[in-house]
């Protein structure tokens, strides 16, 4: 079952950079809605109220009640938010997109790796993660939090693809050639290589000052 959680938003007529700094000077954050077979639509979102909704889940797979001003709750999905490349918790703007109960939607959903691979238990090998999420179609109501693959029965040399993914009631849109995760040999560590310089003997450091005349030198000629 997909996730849960509930947010409010005002409609809002006026757009622009000059608005969007106005609202989060307000403490309120500029959003969007669009889906399937409506228009788009300006939000505006409490900033406090969606930095507590962030922490508490993961927001590309949680439906999202969405009440703006008066009207009835709507299902949507956060699509995107922008962050402040200088100060990424400072939200800039957010995507939503309304879903509807019997019309499947693509997410990304994160790969969750469960077990200890044979042969790493029994070869002395590395498991690697190579995929870190699986792009699905799904119906919102059956989005899943994480997809979890089991890498217990995974080899010395092994890999997993995504063609080796029985999903039910999800149609995996991700390449099914792709890795998901492989048991490599461990790398034998290297015997420090010892420059000849440095075994050779210490010779005499170069001089690098002009050295002091002699006094035979110095001594004005006679005449």
């Amino acid at each position: 079952m997909a996730q849960q959680a509930s947010l409010s938003a005002l409609g809002r007529t006026t757009a622009g950079k000059g608005v969007a700094r106005s609202l989060r000077r307000e403490g309120k954050v500029p959003a969007v809605i669009y889906g399937r077979g409506r228009a788009a639509e300006s939000l505006a979102l409490d900033a406090v109220a969606l930095e507590r909704l962030l922490a508490r889940v993961r927001a590309s797979t949680t439906l999202v009640d969405l009440t703006v001003d008066d009207r009835a709750p709507i299902k949507t999905l956060i699509r995107e938010i922008q962050r402040d490349p200088v100060r990424p918790s400072t939200i800039l703007h957010v995507d939503l997109y309304e879903v509807h109960a019997d019309q499947k939607v693509t997410i990304e959903v994160p790969i969750h790796f469960v077990g200890t691979a044979e042969g790493v238990k029994n070869a002395g090998g590395v498991f690697e993660a190579v995929s870190h999420t699986l792009q699905i179609r799904v119906l919102p109501a059956n989005i899943p939090d994480q997809i979890e693959v089991d890498i217990s029965a995974l080899g010395l040399g092994q890999s997993l693809h995504v063609s080796d993914l029985k999903l039910e009631g999800v149609d995996i849109v991700t390449d099914e050639g792709v890795t998901l995760c492989t048991v490599v040999a461990a790398k034998a560590e290297e015997a420090p290589v010892v420059a000849a310089e440095a075994v050779a003997s210490p010779t005499e450091p170069e001089l690098i000052r002009k050295p002091k005349p002699s006094e035979d030198d110095e001594a004005p000629a006679k005449s």
